[in-house]
């Protein structure tokens, strides 16, 4: 019952076979191989445009990569106060762009919204050059409270972002998720709606070690391959990471995947309702956020059970938790076990009943 994260779960059989096969044998190195080749064209087909791709192990590397070619040093980077880069990241943004200030806003279910980044960017400034300079814009999809932008949120803030002369990056660690649930293609979620550079994720989704940073408009690419380089990301023997991708994108195995995890979330969460559990946010994606009983996650943890308890300010105005309970994140994974679930609703429920 390991609901701590979808980081814990290991890879699917087809990308772990994928693997193996590729350790046979030798190939051009520094993502100069066939499977990194394949990838990039796949890529190519599935966002329906030409583009840049750079393959990395870590999503922090991705994010910090994409953020330095939108952002200089004297730059400032708006996104939403519990983002990955803003609160994870270990200020590995703020280190690869040089220096740029990393601003947050509280917005709403996880989410920025147009009023609030609108209001800031037309602010005065102040005086020029002591303050730093709104240089980029990131979105995370889905966000750190389990929430997804829909295209059409996403084109209104990248509008407004454009306007004022604002790159548009995309925090995509579970853009698969993001994506199954919304039902849309993939250009309609990125490119088409204004964002230049997304942090394609796969590691919580089916891969070990796999993340892309893909450039939609290849003049912003330019010196990426340097950065890569210089940053210490650029493996040696790419064709390890090319193939975990390779695997992950053929025949539509990376949407499968995040299919299964969010189908475990709705489980989980409907499971909790039904209990009389308050959901907390939106379930849109792969986690929950739900107020638990006392006594209930102390019953789950002495069975067993593994999640987090969590403190946000991206909850629904006038929502909070009551005298007695405590608000958890449980994340669902696409290799997560019915079994798992049942057995979690199992001793929540006999909590329930006492």
């Amino acid at each position: 019952m390991n609901f701590a994260s979808d980081n814990v779960a290991g890879a699917s059989p087809r990308v772990m076979e994928a693997l193996v096969a590729a350790n046979a044998g030798s190939q051009r190195a520094y993502g100069a191989d066939d499977h990194t080749a394949r990838v990039e064209a796949r890529l190519k087909e599935i966002f329906e445009r030409d583009l840049s791709v750079f393959l990395v192990a870590t999503g922090t590397a991705a994010n910090a990569l994409a953020l330095a070619t939108l952002c200089p040093p004297w730059g400032a980077v708006l996104c939403h106060a519990e983002a990955h880069v803003a609160e994870d990241e270990c200020g590995a943004p703020e280190f690869f762009t040089g220096g740029a200030k990393l601003v947050g806003f509280p917005g709403r279910l996880g989410k920025l919204t147009a009023e609030e980044i609108a209001a800031h960017l037309a602010a005065p400034t102040g005086r020029p050059p002591h303050q730093v300079i709104p240089s980029a814009l990131s979105l995370t999809q889905a966000s750190e409270a389990g929430t997804v932008y829909t295209p059409d949120e996403i084109a209104t803030l990248a509008d407004i972002a454009r306007r004022h002369g604002l790159g548009v990056h995309m925090d995509g660690a579970r853009f698969a998720n993001a994506l199954v649930r919304l039902g849309v293609s993939p250009a309609d979620m990125t490119w088409r709606a204004g964002v230049d550079v997304l942090s394609f994720g796969a590691t919580k989704n089916g891969c070990l070690a796999a993340e892309a940073v893909i450039v939609f408009d290849r003049d912003k690419a330019a010196h990426l391959a340097q950065r890569r380089k210089r940053g210490g990301h650029l493996l040696s023997k790419g064709r390890l990471l090319g193939a975990q991708f390779d695997a992950y994108l053929a025949d539509g195995h990376w949407l499968d995947l995040a299919a299964r995890a969010n189908a475990a979330a709705d489980r989980l969460a409907a499971g909790l309702a039904r209990l009389g559990c308050r959901v907390a946010l939106p379930v849109e994606a792969n986690e929950i956020f739900v107020f638990l009983p006392q006594a209930m996650d102390e019953a789950l943890r002495a069975a067993g059970a593994l999640y987090h308890p969590w403190v946000t300010s991206s909850l629904p105005e006038g929502v909070a938790a009551g005298e007695g309970e405590v608000l958890v994140r449980l994340v669902t994974a696409f290799d997560t076990a019915e079994a798992a679930i049942d057995r979690f609703l199992a001793v929540a429920g006999g909590q329930a009943a006492a």
